[in-house]
């Protein structure tokens, strides 16, 4: 609408202005070289703007032609540019698809066509490690990481192809160059810090989680949690070398992290040689309320230095108590039992387990016969079990089973990767029972708990020290043999012979 009403008022000032030169009188005369031309106004000025327009297109034409050079090069590279561009989405997709020769082939065609740009870099280094050339990827990342836009990308690709090379060295290396140029990096920043973790630079890993926290990558719970996990690591390394620092390092860990396994166990161990006995109680209380585990078991039956093994099977029983019918409660009940020679109890706490034992019942049932009766052979028998029963918990971080907890994970390199769970490996399968006992752990397990069917209580005892083998009893009965058919001539089978009851297991 505004640009009618603007064209409108144009038109109007140009017919105002045509009526106002129509309208003046006089002549325009010019002279020149002894030449004299006279005309009106009107057509000198019709004249003059016929010449103006010739002029502009004049210039026009002149103008194209001395463009056109530079459009037809501007045009070929616009077509080479799309070409490329389209040669490097089909190479996205052909990697995203798994097509390795469709990938190389696209990011040949993008190389020619498109060679500086970044996406280019991108295309060949992807199509190089989906073919497994590790130096062809190695290469385009290099030549990614020298350039300014693409420098961080490029790190990123040298630092994977340096853990797949097992070059740890290098990785690091990497690694520290990329947090340098960009601190807010979460890859760099983890495999930094699980670097420092690795060689014990604890003040190096804290430093690097402070920046992550001031960076945003991490928020406060994830930033006291981590905190609280390095604090606890340097107190475990430093408990025979520096004291003063591993308690003031776990006494800090242990307000970061209440629920943290071995923060606890080290903090309740310090607040029970300064015999804060109801502190490091409470210590260990919170943390097995989170995640019952031996370790804090142990650690609270000897809170007290100098109780007996019943006064400690007692604080145990209280301990197990507040988490009821958890495995690890009935596991420190049974232990301590075993050590205040209370016995019955020991099986009482472990009865419910023995269906489906794990190794470390088993274990202490083997333990229970061998110190109570002296029955090595049940013993023996339950050690055997105990090989094929189901694995207990442990620590584990991204498929790694340690035998004690750590910081860091050895595989991935991520912080507070390690929990109290049965590993993956262990799970037993959903198809069919996971153990199977065998024939002489079942034998020697119920060995001493024969006793007669109850359908026959007037049948006699069998004398204990008589051969079964004297005494046969037919267990299956001869079955006489069909007559022949009238039309076969095939003499009459023999019938089969008695078939001998087994001997009783010894």
């Amino acid at each position: 609408m505004i640009r009618i009403i603007l064209f409108l008022v144009l038109i109007a000032l140009a017919a105002a202005g045509a009526a106002w030169v129509a309208d003046q009188p006089g002549d325009v005369v010019l002279s020149w070289a002894g030449g004299r031309a006279v005309t009106t106004l009107p057509v000198f000025a019709l004249g003059l703007g016929i010449v103006a327009v010739v002029a502009v297109i004049v210039w026009s034409i002149l103008r194209g032609l001395w463009r056109v050079p530079a459009r037809i090069r501007s045009g070929r590279r616009e077509r080479r540019h799309a070409r490329g561009r389209h040669a490097i989405t089909q190479g996205l997709l052909a990697i995203g698809h798994g097509d390795s020769t469709a990938a190389r082939q696209h990011a040949e065609t993008a190389r020619r066509h498109a060679g500086g740009d970044p996406l280019t870099l991108l295309l060949n280094a992807q199509s190089a490690q989906l073919d497994g050339d590790r130096e062809g990827a190695q290469r385009a990342f290099r030549a990614m990481a020298e350039r300014e836009d693409t420098r961080l990308l490029g790190l990123r690709g040298l630092f994977i192809e340096a853990q797949r090379s097992d070059d740890a060295v290098a990785a690091v290396m990497i690694a520290e160059e990329a947090l340098k140029v960009s601190p807010s990096s979460p890859w760099a920043s983890q495999a930094v810090l699980g670097f420092c973790c690795a060689k014990g630079d604890w003040a190096g890993a804290l430093a690097i989680l402070d920046n992550n926290q001031t960076s945003g990558l991490i928020n406060k719970a994830t930033y006291r949690r981590q905190r609280g996990v390095l604090l606890a690591a340097r107190a475990l390394e430093f408990e025979t070398v520096d004291r003063d620092l591993s308690r003031e390092s776990v006494t800090e860990a242990i307000k970061l992290a209440p629920t943290l396994i071995p923060a606890a166990v080290l903090a309740a161990k310090y607040e029970s040689e300064a015999h804060q006995v109801r502190r490091a109680m409470k210590i260990v209380e919170t943390a097995w309320l989170s995640q019952p585990h031996p370790d804090l078991a142990d650690a609270y039956a000897h809170v007290k230095l100098g109780d007996s093994a019943r006064q400690r099977l007692v604080r145990v029983e209280t301990l197990a108590a507040k988490t009821p019918g958890n495995i690890e409660g009935a596991l420190a009940i049974a232990r301590a039992a075993i050590d205040a020679a209370e016995f019955a109890k020991a099986r009482e706490a472990l009865t419910p387990f023995i269906a489906a034992p794990t190794q470390r019942v088993a274990l202490l049932m083997a333990e229970i016969e061998r110190t109570e009766h002296g029955d090595s052979g049940r013993a023996r028998a339950w050690t055997l079990r105990a090989v094929r029963a189901l694995h207990d918990p442990a620590w584990t971080a991204d498929g790694y089973v340690s035998d004690r907890w750590r910081p860091v994970s050895p595989v991935t390199g991520r912080l507070d990767a390690f929990q109290w769970q049965t590993p993956v490996a262990a799970l037993p399968s959903d198809k069919g029972p996971a153990i199977e006992s065998s024939p002489f752990e079942e034998a020697m397990l119920a060995s001493k708990r024969i006793e007669l069917p109850k359908e026959a209580p007037s049948a006699p005892p069998a004398k204990p020290l008589e051969p079964v083998a004297e005494k046969p009893v037919d267990i299956i009965k001869p079955v006489e043999a069909a007559p022949p058919a009238p039309q076969d001539n095939t003499p009459p089978a023999a019938p089969p012979a008695p078939v001998e009851p087994a001997s009783a297991p010894p």
